[in-house]
């Protein structure tokens, strides 16, 4: 999408700063962490805009995305003391960027609360 600040950072129109990268995905530091590591997850192309858009033909996306947090739980070194992954889907769940993605969370200890 043109003016999808996720499809701009993938397209490096905006800096970001890179967590992991590949071919389907895209994962950099959140601008206003919430946690000692806040890690955005992105598919690389526009594909969903929530997870209403989620088919049965598009559906790989979404273990793409667990992989990377996998993955960039190895690089941040937390995937031992545990990682909190959320999606926000919609406007009462305060979903502000219409194209899906998944927070990355972890570094301390994210107590009981949902964030």
């Amino acid at each position: 999408m043109e003016n999808c600040i996720f499809c701009k950072i993938v397209r490096k129109e905006i800096p970001s700063t890179k967590v992991y990268e590949d071919d389907y995905v895209y994962a950099f530091k959140d601008i206003n962490p919430q946690a000692k590591h806040h890690v955005l997850v992105i598919p690389k192309q526009h594909i969903l805009s929530d997870i209403n858009d989620i088919t049965e033909d598009n559906c790989f996306i979404i273990g793409r995305m667990f992989y990377a947090a996998k993955k960039i739980s190895e690089i941040l070194g937390i995937e031992k003391s545990g990682v909190r992954i959320i999606n926000n889907t919609g406007k009462d769940a305060h979903q502000t960027v219409k194209h899906i993605h998944i927070h990355v969370l972890g570094g301390q200890d994210m107590g009981e609360g949902l964030v």
